[in-house]
C-alpha cells in the first residue's frame, strides 16, 4: 500500500510540474516547474537525496553541451551572423518567394546539423522574420520552416539535438556507424518535410519578393564568429568519430570563441552572457530527477520488458512501435523528459540496434506534430512573440499533422 501511494505522488507531481513546463500558468519560468517540482520529492523523502544528486549529474554532457552550443548561437546573433546570411539568402533569391523558401531551408538544415535544433529555433528565427519584412514577404511560410526542419535535421548526427546525447548517454554510437544508421533515414526526414512544406505555402511563396538594398558586410566578430563554428562543427565531428564526451568538447569550443572575440575586441563577456538562456539548464536538471523518480514507480521497468518481449517475436514491429510511441509521448509530454526515459528504455531492455534507433527517431522527429512537443518549437515561440508574431496551437497542429507523419514513417521505413 505503501508503494501504491508513493507511485501516485510521484506520478502527480510529474503530471503537475509537464502541465506547468507545457502551459507556464501565472507565467512561472518553465525551470521552476521542473525544478521546484524535483526538490518538492526529494525533500519529502519520495526520491533519495543521494539519487536526486546522481540524476543531476547523470546530465552533466548535456549541460556543457547546451552551454557550449548557446555561447555560440548568442555570439552569432550579436555579432550579426545569421542576420548576414538570412540577407544573403534574401539577395540571391533575387525576388523569387520560392528561391527563398529553399534557401532559408537549406539554411535551416545546414545550422541545424551543425549548431543544433535549439540554435536554428532561437537564432535564425529573428533573422529570417527580419528579412522577410524586408522583401514584405508573409513571414509566416518562412519561419515555419525554422520551426519543422528544427526537428527533421535533428538526427542526421550525434551534435544536432541534445535529446541525442540524452537517449544514447554513454551508449552513444561511434560516428561511422551513427551515419550507417539514420543517413537514410534523415534524408527522408527532411525530403518528406521539405515536399509538404512547399506544398502547404505554394501560393504564399509563389509571391515575388521587393528588392533590397546591397548585402550588409559581415563585421570582424561576425567573420571570427563563422570561424569559430565552422571549427567547432569539425572538432565535433572528429570528437564523435572517437567517441569522445561531444558535451565537454562543445563547451570548450564556445568557451574558446567567445575569448577569442572578446579579446580581439577588447569587451568582457559577461554582457553577452547574461542574454544566454541560462534557464534550460535547471530544467534539465529537474527532469533528470523527474525521469528518476518515474522510474521508481517501476512503469520504465515494464515498458522495457514489453519492448524487449515484442523484439524477441519481431524487430521490425518493435521498431514501429518504438518509434511511434515515442513521437506521440514527446508531443504529450515533450521531447527531452520522453528521451530520458527512451533512453532508459533502451538501456534496460535487450534490444536490437534499429529498435534503439527508432526510439531516437521518434523522440526527434515527432515533436512536429504540435508547438509542445520539443524545447525547439517552445523557444521558436518565444521568438516569434518578440517579434509581433502569434502562432496558435491549433494552427501550429493543423500544419503538423500533414507534415510529421509522412516524414516519421518515410524515417522509419528506411531504417
Amino acid at each position: 500500500m505503501q508503494i501504491s501511494t508513493t507511485s501516485m505522488i510521484i506520478w502527480m507531481a510529474t503530471a503537475v510540474a509537464t502541465c506547468g513546463i507545457l502551459f507556464r500558468p501565472w507565467r512561472v519560468p518553465e525551470y521552476a516547474w521542473a525544478l521546484g517540482t524535483a526538490a518538492l520529492l526529494t525533500v519529502a523523502g519520495l526520491v533519495p537525496f543521494g539519487t536526486a544528486i546522481a540524476a543531476v549529474a547523470e546530465g552533466t554532457d548535456v549541460y556543457l553541451f547546451l552551454i557550449g552550443m548557446m555561447v555560440l548561437a548568442e555570439l552569432a546573433r550579436q555579432e550579426g551572423l545569421f542576420d548576414w546570411l538570412a540577407a544573403y539568402a534574401v539577395g540571391h533569391a533575387k525576388g523569387s518567394g520560392r528561391r527563398l523558401f529553399d534557401l532559408v531551408f537549406l539554411v535551416g538544415t545546414v545550422v541545424t546539423i551543425f549548431l543544433s535544433n535549439d540554435a536554428t529555433a532561437v537564432v535564425l528565427t529573428p533573422a529570417v522574420y527580419a528579412a522577410c519584412k524586408a522583401a514584405r514577404a508573409d513571414p509566416l511560410p518562412y519561419l515555419f520552416v525554422c520551426a519543422f526542419v528544427a526537428n527533421a535535421a535533428s538526427f542526421v548526427l550525434p551534435i544536432s539535438n541534445p535529446a541525442n546525447l540524452v537517449v544514447f548517454g554513454s551508449h552513444m554510437p561511434s560516428l561511422p556507424e551513427w551515419l550507417r544508421q539514420f543517413t537514410l533515414p534523415s534524408l527522408a526526414a527532411i525530403g518528406m518535410t521539405y515536399l509538404v512544406l512547399h506544398l502547404a505555402h505554394r501560393r504564399q511563396i509563389a509571391r515575388p519578393l521587393a528588392a533590397l538594398a546591397a548585402q550588409p558586410a559581415l563585421s570582424e566578430g561576425g567573420r571570427l564568429c563563422a570561424i569559430g563554428v565552422g571549427v567547432t562543427g569539425s572538432v565535433l565531428l572528429v570528437t564523435s568519430a572517437m567517441k569522445g564526451p561531444l558535451g565537454l568538447t562543445t563547451f570548450c569550443a564556445g568557451a574558446a570563441t567567445l575569448a577569442l572575440i572578446c579579446l580581439r575586441q577588447r569587451r568582457s563577456p559577461l554582457p553577452m552572457l547574461r542574454h544566454v538562456s541560462w534557464g534550460v539548464l535547471p530544467l534539465v536538471a529537474g527532469l533528470f530527477v523527474l525521469v528518476e523518480a518515474v522510474a521508481q514507480t517501476g512503469v520504465i521497468q515494464m515498458a522495457a520488458q514489453a519492448l524487449e518481449d515484442l523484439a524477441r517475436r519481431s524487430p521490425t514491429e518493435a521498431g514501429w512501435a518504438a518509434g511511434v510511441a515515442a513521437a506521440v509521448l514527446s508531443n504529450l509530454a515533450n521531447n527531452l523528459p520522453i528521451g530520458l526515459v527512451a533512453g532508459s528504455v533502451g538501456q534496460m531492455a535487450d534490444v536490437p540496434a534499429q529498435v534503439r534507433a527508432a526510439l531516437l527517431i521518434g523522440v526527434d522527429l515527432g515533436p512536429n506534430l504540435s508547438v509542445t512537443g520539443s524545447l525547439a518549437t517552445m523557444l521558436w515561440l518565444v521568438a516569434l512573440r518578440r517579434e509581433g508574431e502569434h502562432v496558435s496551437p491549433l494552427s501550429f497542429l493543423r500544419l503538423g499533422i500533414l507534415v510529421m507523419p509522412p516524414a516519421l514513417i518515410a524515417a522509419l521505413l528506411l531504417l
